[in-house]
């Protein structure tokens, strides 16, 4: 499988089959996300593309492309290097006065949370097959976060999910 079907499969099976995210069905289901396969093999490249992104989300229908997912099979394969440029981006994101309006989110397949050893299986509700940067818009989050009811538990219940699943379950689930 190329990268975009392989990230479009984590998405499908973890995020919405394990229901890590539950705003993403919705999106998923309406065919609201662009995807974006970056072939970028320097961080100005990818810099670059993220800026296009971002002004295009900013621009389009929120009924027609309400989330983006840039991934980057290429580059940033260190999940420290992808840390830092997440905060190239963000900053970006303020330079380009969308603070407030849009924001990113990432996922990498090192993910590795600050308060978290790297063999703890919440790292996983962020461990992506490849580097990925999730461009969304804050009034989506807005109006997601009004129709779930105890949204600030979605964290703990999938640090439950996961240590239910295990980290041999969700082995598996990615081998899949």
């Amino acid at each position: 499988m190329d990268p975009l079907q392989t990230t479009q499969a984590w998405l499908e099976k973890a995020v919405i089959g394990l229901n890590l995210c539950p705003f993403a069905k919705a999106v998923h289901a309406k065919g609201q996300i662009r995807w974006v396969l970056s072939e970028a093999t320097e961080p100005e490249a990818l810099l670059a593309l993220v800026q296009h992104e971002l002004q295009h989300l900013a621009e389009a229908d929120p009924e027609t492309v309400d989330t983006t997912l840039i991934v980057h099979p290429q580059l940033l394969q260190d999940f420290l290097d992808f840390n830092d440029f997440v905060g190239v981006a963000d900053d970006l994101l303020t330079e380009m006065g969308l603070e407030g309006v849009l924001q990113i989110a990432s996922f990498h397949p090192q993910f590795q949370f600050a308060d978290a050893g790297p063999d703890d299986i919440g790292n996983a509700t962020n461990q992506s097959p490849y580097p990925t940067l999730h461009l969304l818009r804050e009034a989506s989050i807005d109006r997601a976060v009004e129709a779930f009811p105890e949204a600030e538990a979605i964290y703990e219940r999938n640090i439950e999910t996961l240590e239910r699943l295990g980290p041999e379950g969700w082995r598996r689930l990615m081998q899949e």
